[in-house]
């Protein structure tokens, strides 16, 4: 390999041996993050043929770590987690403190050091958000009072491995410095780092909270795409670096905070939306370059030792969680189920181990245990669901001990926008031009409820001044659409002029909710054709319906009555009129305005 194109050839590699095998796992039915892992597998040293670089693939795969640790922050929530606070806490707490001592445990029968058993024991405590996002959202349960506890668990395990993140370094540096590791020197070690932590979350509490959303607020009033993204890249991975920098905490605790400083604000989702292409592109590698890490070997020759992490697993992460929220009085079926979404590792569990091979405390066998638990755990996932309903259903033949541990529902809550919440049978209607502004007008003067998303910040800020919720952004981008509610409409206006856009937008919208009506804007024959085979309820073109109007007052003027000008208006809407084809063959041609 050239070293003027090892860069290239490493990115080449990585995206499109992850894009063969995540999409054949989609085929089989398995999270993309298995293809991933593999597609690592396949381009590392540990196999024949092509070999990425890969000390090229771990610095890119560090952006994707940034990215991710940003992304996690900006769907942190406190309002969200203080609704199930009474569950998620105490549950998640002590589920991690279970599945950190059964780790630990483990490694220390295997005659591993103290530090490499914490390591190795903090790896295996948290669920990979990911794949428990992609669980809830594919079963429809990430509105639900469910979902919510499952979020809630996740936050507070992520809130887990940040603090670990931030600790870990500076306690085995203390443990293992030239001071012997002495209680006062730890103590120190661990008071400065907590200073310093408190010191970094503080400027970004007084400081960042405000000018952060001030700068991104400036920057989406230009009506640049480009310029709100590139605006968003650079406060993420400049606050990592600014925090790794200046008070010496990790990048992940910098990009972490860098979204939470902007997750209150009305521009998390279109932050976001706009660096979730980047993100997923930068996780990917950071998935392959993990996979690049894994000694396949391993699978082969240690079995037992790999049986017993993920026994580890199942019993801290799986069976331990439902028990809990079983004896708090969750609904038996919900808790089996948020058991097995948890039943599994992922992302930060790699985050965890490549710092404690950084640091020299964990073996390389060591993180290639956790990279082929994780492999397994996320593979058989969907069969620990499939085990979970075929327990809810055995248990559910003997209706009194049913009873006895449902001891009550689970109803649907409807996620609640930034401004306000939207009732069952609103109305969505994208674009709030000239066209969009007349149907909401009527919208409110007969009183139906609508929310509106719009890509342009000056138009939302005065729709907001006049009362009307409003979501900004572009809605063909990823997550946008979620803050309209389109699980609960009964009504998708499109009245922005891209063809291509309502497409998509259909599309999104259709995917979740198949019984909505559709009424769309068009502006040729063979667009209200195609969005007609798309099962919208109504397309309208526009020249057309000016033409009507037209013709109407046209008719009028010349002395028509009202019912005569309405019949002939009806019968040209009905299509009684000369074929398009036929008066376009008569017709000379005209020059295009």
């Amino acid at each position: 390999m050239h070293p003027e194109t090892g860069l290239l050839l490493t990115l080449a590699g990585a995206f499109g041996a992850a894009f063969l095998l995540g999409f054949a796992a989609t085929k089989i039915k398995l999270p993309p993050l298995v293809g991933y892992l593999v597609a690592g597998i396949l381009i590392g040293p540990q196999s024949p043929g092509f070999i990425a670089d890969v000390n090229l693939a771990q610095q890119l795969a560090e952006i994707g770590v940034i990215l991710l640790m940003f992304g996690v922050g900006l769907h942190f929530s406190p309002g969200d987690l203080k609704k199930v606070q009474r569950i998620v806490v105490p549950g998640a707490v002590l589920q991690m403190l279970v599945a950190l001592a059964l780790g630990t445990g483990l490694a220390l029968l295997w005659g591993w050091s103290p530090s490499a058993s914490v390591v190795f024991g903090l790896s295996l405590f948290v669920a990979s958000t990911v794949v428990v996002l992609r669980v809830l959202e594919d079963r429809s349960m990430l509105d639900s009072i469910d979902g919510r506890i499952a979020v809630g668990w996740l936050i507070v395990e992520d809130l887990g491995v940040v603090f670990a993140l931030v600790l870990l370094p500076a306690v085995l540096g203390a443990i293992s410095g030239d001071g012997g590791g002495s209680t006062m020197d730890l103590v120190k070690v661990i008071g400065l780092t907590v200073i310093k932590v408190v010191a970094f979350i503080a400027l970004m509490a007084a400081v960042g909270r405000r000018a952060v959303p001030w700068l991104l607020t400036h920057v989406a009033r230009t009506g640049s795409r480009e310029l709100f993204t590139l605006a968003v890249l650079a406060v993420s991975l400049g606050v990592a670096m600014g925090a790794a920098a200046v008070f010496g905490v990790s990048f992940a605790l910098g990009a972490f905070v860098a979204g939470v400083v902007i997750s209150e604000s009305d521009l998390s989702y279109r932050a976001g939306a706009d660096a979730l292409p980047m993100q997923d592109a930068f996780a990917v590698l950071f998935f392959v370059s993990t996979g690049m890490l894994l000694d396949p070997q391993i699978l082969i020759e240690q079995p037992g030792k790999l049986a017993a992490v993920v026994g580890v697993i199942y019993l801290g992460n799986a069976l331990w969680p439902a028990v809990l929220m079983i004896l708090l009085k969750h609904p038996f079926a919900a808790s089996l189920r948020l058991g097995a979404a948890l039943g599994q590792i992922g992302e930060f569990s790699f985050i965890m181990a490549g710092l404690g091979v950084t640091l020299g405390v964990l073996s390389e066998e060591g993180r290639s245990l956790v990279l082929a638990a994780a492999l397994v755990t996320i593979v058989l996932n969907p069969l620990l669901f499939t085990w979970a309903e075929w327990v809810i259903a055995r248990v559910s033949r003997y209706p009194q001990l049913l009873d006895r541990l449902e001891r009550q529902k689970a109803p649907r809550l409807i996620a609640t926008d930034l401004w306000e919440a939207m009732p069952i049978g609103h109305v969505i209607l994208i674009g709030y031009g000239r066209v969009g502004r007349t149907i909401g007008e009527a919208f409110q003067r007969v009183g139906i409820p609508f929310v509106a998303v719009e890509s342009d910040r000056r138009v939302v800020d005065a729709m907001r001044t006049l009362g009307v919720t409003a979501v900004y952004g572009d809605a063909t981008r990823p997550g946008i659409l979620e803050h309209a509610h389109p699980r609960t409409a009964k009504l998708l206006v499109v009245a922005s002029p891209d063809p291509y856009h309502a497409r998509r937008i259909i599309e999104l919208v259709r995917a979740v909710n198949e019984h909505i009506d559709i009424v769309v804007r068009t502006h040729a024959d063979a667009e209200q054709q195609l969005f007609e085979e798309l099962g919208v309820s109504k397309a309208l073109m526009g020249e057309r319906e000016l033409a009507f109007s037209m013709a109407y007052h046209s008719l009028r003027s010349a002395g028509c009555e009202d019912d005569r000008a309405d019949d002939v208006i009806q019968m040209l809407r009905g299509g009684a009129r000369m074929p398009t084809r036929e008066f376009s063959s008569i017709m000379p041609p005209v020059a295009q305005t």
